[in-house]
């Protein structure tokens, strides 16, 4: 679902490279039409199409695809170069080998490596020579190379296990968006692995379509929702859009092929519930109708299944630290 909003953490991460290059971080956030203020809420969320742009606005200001994170630049221009490089590859193996030794030509660049265990393949990144406080580079970097290989062969990746060489942070709940799989932390190397079936599968990409593709990449890469077979993305998904007639957990059960009680055990197991995940998509919901300054926002307390728009302000400014008239004034 387009609306899946993306956690303030996530853009002042972000600023963390521009700010070390000496970028006002207050300009570059008021050119995409987010008042700084907004960022000083811990639960404050935005638009993905507002992080994209953000994340454009970086490597344009900076020329830099690492966002100020690197030892050096990587010009723009050097992902698209890259996947000019491997698109003519005949299997997806020989793309991201290729790829991989294409950023091995930079000194000091962060190593890309595939590692073969068994029927499984890991997928890592080394970030030592990195300054990433918040391990944005690292993850972004993750993400970027799982979904550009997923479009390369015109099919989701599924992944088996997201691996991070660092401690569990405070928004690690975050993360099922990212990386809709195991997670584990404190590791040996920070990786992805995925079924090495994958990799013998032929290229379905060309140059006409890469042209498209480059049109946005990669920030809309790190920016628009996974859409994974997670069965937190499957119940959003099954959930949808209209609040007022939402199934309930039975329901859900049923669609999905299980009993309730193994439902709620999956979602406990994921650290979640079927009462925060509705939480969570009304949250987004709300931030993606409250964008929309044609629409007043009683028609949203509404549309979003609130009998009363007093109980819309409570619940928003539980979720956000604002209220919904004051969240619409800050992102305007």
């Amino acid at each position: 679902m387009r609306e899946r909003t993306i956690a303030s953490h996530f853009v002042r991460a972000a600023l963390r490279g521009a700010l070390r290059m000496g970028r006002d971080s207050n300009t570059l956030l008021r050119q995409v039409g987010i008042q700084p203020a907004l960022l000083e809420q811990s639960k404050a969320r935005i638009a993905p199409e507002q992080f994209a742009h953000l994340l454009q606005l970086i490597w344009q200001s900076l020329d830099d695809e690492y966002l100020g994170f690197g030892q050096q630049r990587s010009k723009r221009g050097t992902f698209a170069m890259m996947c000019h490089a491997i698109i003519h590859c005949r299997t997806l193996e020989k793309a991201l080998g290729r790829g991989a030794l294409f950023y091995g030509l930079f000194p000091d660049a962060p190593t890309i490596s595939l590692h073969r265990e068994g029927d499984w393949v890991r997928l890592a990144v080394d970030d030592s020579n990195l300054w990433d406080p918040d391990h944005f580079l690292t993850e972004s970097l993750l993400v970027i190379w799982h979904r550009l290989a997923s479009w390369l062969i015109g099919q989701r990746i599924r992944l088996e296990e997201a691996t991070f060489t660092y401690q569990q942070p405070e928004h690690a709940s975050e993360y099922e968006l990212l990386f809709p799989c195991s997670r584990r932390f404190g590791a040996g190397r920070t990786s992805l692995l995925f079924h090495a079936r994958y990799l013998s599968m032929p290229l379905l990409q060309d140059e006409r379509t890469l042209k498209h593709f480059l049109e946005h990449s990669p920030a809309d890469l790190l920016a628009r929702p996974d859409g994974g077979d997670s069965l937190i993305s499957q119940i959003r998904r099954l959930l949808g859009r209209d609040c007022q007639h939402w199934p309930d957990l039975d329901a859900v059960a049923r669609q999905l092929h299980m009993s309730s009680q193994t439902l709620r055990r999956h979602l406990r197991e994921e650290g979640s519930s079927f009462q925060e995940l509705k939480d969570h998509l009304r949250r987004d919901l709300a931030i993606y109708l409250l964008g929309r300054h044609e629409l007043p926002i009683q028609d949203i307390a509404e549309q979003l299944g609130f009998s009363e728009p007093s109980a819309f302000h409570r619940a928003f400014k539980k979720w956000t630290g604002l209220t919904p008239g004051a969240y619409r004034a800050q992102e305007s």
